[in-house]
């Protein structure tokens, strides 16, 4: 009998309400974002939003390890690579599917809390981006590493790439760079930290806050409480890299164009064996997502949320159509060889026909067309 993809509980509150519990449950993917996943948390979330009972959602992950390591994309990728050339049924379902559930909890009018220990990649960083309280703790790893897959910072990468101090969003996209939850917070995709040992505890403790049922007042009773939690365990929270180097991070990374940045970290010597490792990162990547993100970033600052997704779908799908997708799950999933054999060896191989076909939608009718403007 196979595991529910998400396990849910409710827990009563001494205030006469109940906190809406998801756990998404396949710990030995370290917790990996699938189809059904998103299915069910788009139920669930939607009934939660209009039960008057349920005052706050608590969403995590199974096991201690991750909140949610990335998009289960193996099934994509075999539909994907049977059908190479084509536009993929299997990638427009799911994508359209997970960037609704992304749209769902960024527009949530509940408090709601993500647990974002352990490792946070991809999907999952799509899940905790547009949550109201986002906690990060001591375990925290957070990245975006399509460049290595062929895809790109898709899940609202747009939007909140765009929003990062300096050029903190271009060298994450392009480098792939783990943050730590310091990192997290001081780029603006976490709103609290909390050490990880306290998980059970902290559950334990929102029952007996006054939730009052109305929804602003909640948020800011929640916040109220997640701030004196902080400031007992900041002392723990290790440094944020991005912080201190802020400066260095906005030299490399402040070109005019993609060449400009691609020679300063080719060029790129240092002590610090960090920064040495997302040059490598950068170097090893696709070509082709290299030039997608630099457009992503350049041409999406503008961009409101709903149309961030509308056009993160058409480039998703085109990746598995016409970019590097297929052979970068291939070669880091798959036969895990990681000897990727890109399309184009240089940046200044890739076609701009090639760039201008990623860029145009496959569709008669935008599947995202419907989603509501805030």
């Amino acid at each position: 009998m196979n595991a529910l993809p998400v396990r849910y509980r409710t827990q009563p509150t001494e205030s006469g309400h109940r906190i809406g519990i998801a756990t998404l449950n396949s710990e030995r993917s370290l917790n990996a974002l699938s189809l059904a996943m998103v299915q069910s948390l788009t139920e669930q979330l939607t009934a939660w939003a209009t039960d008057s009972q349920i005052v706050c959602v608590w969403l995590d992950g199974a096991g201690d390890k991750a909140f949610c390591a990335g998009g289960d994309i193996r099934a994509i990728y075999e539909d994907a690579k049977a059908h190479p050339g084509e536009v993929s049924t299997a990638v427009t379902e799911f994508f359209t599917q997970e960037y609704r559930l992304d749209h769902l909890i960024h527009r949530y009018a509940k408090p709601l809390i993500v647990w974002g220990s352990g490792i946070v990649m991809g999907g999952g960083l799509g899940l905790m981006a547009g949550a109201s309280h986002r906690l990060v703790t001591d375990t925290s790893r957070i990245a975006m590493p399509e460049i290595s897959i062929g895809l790109f910072p898709d899940v609202g990468g747009t939007w909140f790439l765009n929003r990062m101090p300096g050029h903190c969003g271009r060298f994450l996209a392009l480098t792939g760079y783990g943050m730590n939850g310091a990192d997290a917070r001081y780029v603006g995709l976490a709103d609290h930290y909390v050490a990880s040992h306290r998980r059970e505890g902290l559950l334990g403790a929102l029952s007996a806050l006054g939730w009052h049922g109305s929804a602003r007042t909640d948020h800011d009773l929640l916040s109220s409480y997640l701030r004196g939690i902080e400031e007992s365990d900041i002392a723990a929270l290790p440094a944020s890299r991005l912080h201190r180097d802020q400066g260095e991070i906005d030299q490399l990374m402040g070109g005019d164009s993609l060449a400009t940045v691609a020679e300063a970290l080719a060029s790129l010597e240092s002590e610090q064996t960090w920064l040495l490792r997302a040059r490598d990162s950068f170097a090893a990547g696709s070509p082709i997502t290299a030039q997608l993100i630099w457009h992503q970033l350049s041409a999406g600052a503008e961009l409101s949320l709903e149309q961030v997704f509308r056009q993160e779908l058409v480039w998703a799908v085109r990746c598995a159509q016409r970019g590097d997708f297929i052979e970068g799950v291939r070669a880091l999933l798959i036969d895990k060889d990681r000897q990727p054999q890109w399309q184009y060896v240089t940046l200044a191989a890739v076609p701009d026909g090639l760039l201008d076909q990623l860029h145009s939608s496959p569709f008669a009718v935008d599947p995202l067309a419907d989603l509501k403007e805030h």
